[in-house]
């Protein structure tokens, strides 16, 4: 009988001599959230709208915190998005640190909540503002279906109501919509490290098919997947996102898309989008369902209204509904 002690000696040598697993990386922490202005940090009172529409119309100025006392100034021509002409569409962009509480950018100086500067040879100095929606607190008209006013999530499947009183995202409506008139206000928390998709990420489906986008996009380019955008087919005419940490609103008039008997598909559905009180969507037509819905096809039937939890805590109050 051949001996099994050669095999077994070479099993051996090829099991020491194989590369041992390397450990896995640790995972990386996951940004800082802030839910409070007064728990945001040293950063936070500095971020935000600066413009003198009165003086200077010619320039408003988004400053956005990026973390660890870092900063991007957005300048753009023609005043800040919703007030000017040129709806901030041409901008001149640079990066700063924190110096205590300055900020000395390549056009511009922050200091003392006024920002001193010049842009195409011409000086500036801007306050900082703060905008409020002019639908902000709007009431339910009669005949409304009062979706949430705070006292509690009855109306919403899984609905969580916060300790502070509002809804959390990651619910749906209990009632099925067809053609609406929809109400809201939501919060987004400051993230000032988190970038991209993963900055205050939630969104507001309607019929739990079409998706109006909902992020902190404050001083970004405004695309389909930013605050205002309907997801995978359109931009926002304007990015009216404010900065996080403030109250904005969407006022969505929406249109369900119509069947035939044959249950064929003979009109896409329609929606126009005011965010924060300004057209970002007028009567634009939805050619199919859009990612990440509970409904993947469109059909007769009418949907729940959804909020998209996206693992960041937006908040959500004043919602009602008008069925048409």
């Amino acid at each position: 009988m051949r001996s099994l002690l050669p095999l077994l000696f070479a099993s051996a040598v090829i099991a020491a001599d194989a590369p041992k697993k390397k450990p896995a990386a640790p995972k990386a922490p996951e940004p800082p959230v802030y839910l409070t202005v007064e728990t945001a940090g040293p950063d936070f009172p500095l971020q935000g709208e600066y413009a003198d529409p009165q003086s200077h119309p010619e320039v408003g100025a988004n400053v956005i915190a990026l973390g660890d006392g870092n900063f991007r100034l957005v300048l753009m021509r023609g005043g800040l998005p919703g007030i000017g002409e040129a709806n901030g569409r041409s901008k001149v962009e640079s990066e700063a640190a924190r110096q205590g509480d300055r900020i000395v950018f390549k056009d511009a100086t922050l200091a003392d909540g006024k920002l001193t500067g010049s842009l195409d040879g011409k000086a500036f100095t801007l306050p900082r503002l703060v905008r409020v929606s002019p639908t902000m607190g709007l009431a339910a008209p009669q005949g409304a279906t009062v979706l949430f006013d705070g006292k509690n999530a009855d109306a919403w499947d899984n609905g969580k109501v916060d300790p502070r009183g509002f809804l959390e995202a990651n619910t749906k409506t209990k009632q099925a919509f067809q053609d609406f008139t929809l109400h809201l206000e939501f919060l987004l928390p400051f993230k000032p490290l988190g970038r991209g998709q993963g900055r205050a990420n939630s969104g507001v489906y309607l019929q739990h098919r079409y998706e109006v986008q909902v992020l902190d996009s404050f001083g970004l380019a405004g695309l389909d997947n930013e605050c205002g955008g309907i997801y995978k087919n359109a931009a926002p005419r304007i990015n009216m996102c404010l900065p996080p940490l403030q109250w904005q609103t969407y006022d969505v008039e929406f249109k369900a898309a119509k069947f035939d008997a044959d249950g064929k598909k003979t009109a896409d559905a329609v929606v126009s989008v005011r965010h924060n009180g300004v057209t970002v969507h007028d009567r634009l037509t939805i050619k199919g369902a859009t990612p990440g819905g509970g409904f993947k096809t469109e059909v007769p039937a009418p949907g729940p209204i959804y909020f998209q939890g996206h693992g960041n805590p937006v908040v959500y109050r004043n919602v009602w509904v008008v069925a048409k």
